[in-house]
C-alpha cells in the first residue's frame, strides 16, 4: 500500500501522527509533482486549480519529497535533498486545506474529485500539525514515500 512518512530532525518524536491510510495523499503528492510533465489526471487538474485562479498557492513544500528507499547514489542525493524547512511545509499545508473546503463547497467537480479520495484533506492537515510541531522546535522535516 501506498505510504507517506514525515519525519522531523528534532530531539523528541512528533506527537501527531497520520489517522488512517496515506494512499490518497501518495496519489496527490505524486500528480501534483507531474503535472509539470503534462499529466493528465483529476488530481493533476485540482492541483493545477490550487495554483492558479484565486488561491495561488505554492505548492513547493509538498512536492518536496523523495522516495524512502533510494536505489542508486541519485536517488540518495534527492533523498537528502527533501529535508526542508517545516513552517512553509506548514503554512502551505494549510493553505491547501482552506482552499479544499472552499472549493468542496463551490465546486462540483472538485467535489467529486474529492469525494474519491476521501481521506485527503484529512491527512495534508494532519500533514500541516505535524509540520507545525516541527516549526515550533526549529527542525527540519522530510516527507518521503513507499509504493
Amino acid at each position: 500500500m501506498p505510504t507517506v512518512f514525515f519525519e522531523a530532525e528534532a530531539a523528541d518524536p512528533c506527537p501527531v501522527a497520520f489517522g488512517g491510510d496515506t494512499a490518497d495523499l501518495v496519489y496527490f503528492l505524486s500528480f501534483a509533482f507531474s503535472a509539470r510533465y503534462g499529466a493528465q489526471h483529476e488530481l493533476t487538474t485540482l492541483t493545477l486549480r490550487l495554483r492558479g485562479g484565486d488561491d495561488k498557492i505554492d505548492l513547493t513544500p509538498l512536492l518536496t519529497f523523495a522516495d524512502r528507499n533510494p536505489e542508486d547514489p541519485a536517488d540518495e542525493r534527492e533523498l537528502q535533498r527533501a529535508w526542508q524547512d517545516a513552517a512553509p511545509l506548514a503554512a502551505c499545508c494549510r493553505q491547501v486545506v482552506a482552499a479544499l473546503d472552499r472549493l468542496d463547497r463551490a465546486d462540483p467537480h472538485v467535489r467529486a474529485t474529492l469525494a474519491r479520495y476521501p481521506a485527503l484533506r484529512d491527512r495534508i492537515a494532519e500533514l500541516g500539525r505535524m509540520a507545525e510541531w516541527a516549526a515550533a522546535r526549529g527542525a527540519r522535516v522530510r516527507i518521503t514515500f513507499e509504493l
